[in-house]
């Protein structure tokens, strides 16, 4: 493993996202916090091939899933509490059947739908901010810790959702995993895109 620390970023991208994930794990505290565990979680991703797909899908419930070789930016973050036995699907479905007037409606539904709801940003968005997880927004990096999650919009207006990982060189601004459209990823993307959204939470 002190090969790969060795190694500048740039060699690191030549070699892919996973190499820059085992770089960045190196610089997790060595606690087992659940932030850290939720970060190596979400470094994990990184091992996996996931096209990119949004479509909607009829999912089993409670730990319903799509196919696990497709995805986007929300199902990156659903399976990372995953395995650490959090159901993201669970918790937002029982939220809003409960708190339904509390939720967005931009898709039109007039009740929950547990197949989907979890899967939309703006409803992550609002769950986190509902359980008491949402911080301030900053653009100091020392502000954004590993096992964050952090919201943006990617232009023109796409919702998107990412973990913040160590910075694989140890220090400088943290990076995030996230899908937008090539997999589970690795990057220095923490402030590329407008935030919405931080949120520090732990079930």
């Amino acid at each position: 493993m002190a090969s790969v620390i060795l190694l500048p970023v740039a060699s690191l991208m030549a070699q892919g996202t996973a190499a820059l994930a085992e770089a960045s794990r190196v610089h997790l505290a060595k606690e087992n916090s659940f932030a850290i565990q939720l970060a190596n979680a979400a470094l994990d991703r990184t091992k996996h091939i996931v096209r990119y797909d949004g479509a909607y899908v009829q999912l089993a419930y409670p730990n319903g899933d799509v196919p696990e070789d497709t995805g986007v930016c929300t199902d990156e973050i659903i399976r990372a509490y995953r395995a650490l036995g959090s159901d993201l699907q669970k918790l937002v479905h029982e939220d809003m059947v409960k708190n339904f007037s509390a939720y967005p409606k931009q898709w039109g539904l007039t009740k929950p739908d547990k197949n989907i709801d979890h899967r939309r940003v703006p409803n992550l968005q609002t769950f986190f901010k509902r359980h008491g997880a949402s911080l301030p927004l900053s653009k100091q990096s020392e502000d954004y810790h590993a096992g964050d999650l952090i919201t943006c919009t990617v232009p023109p207006n796409l919702p998107h959702i990412g973990i913040v990982v160590p910075n694989p060189n140890g220090a400088g601004t943290p990076w995030v995993i996230h899908n937008i459209g090539q997999g589970p990823q690795c990057e220095d993307r923490l402030f590329e895109f407008p935030l919405t959204g931080h949120y520090r939470f732990k079930p």
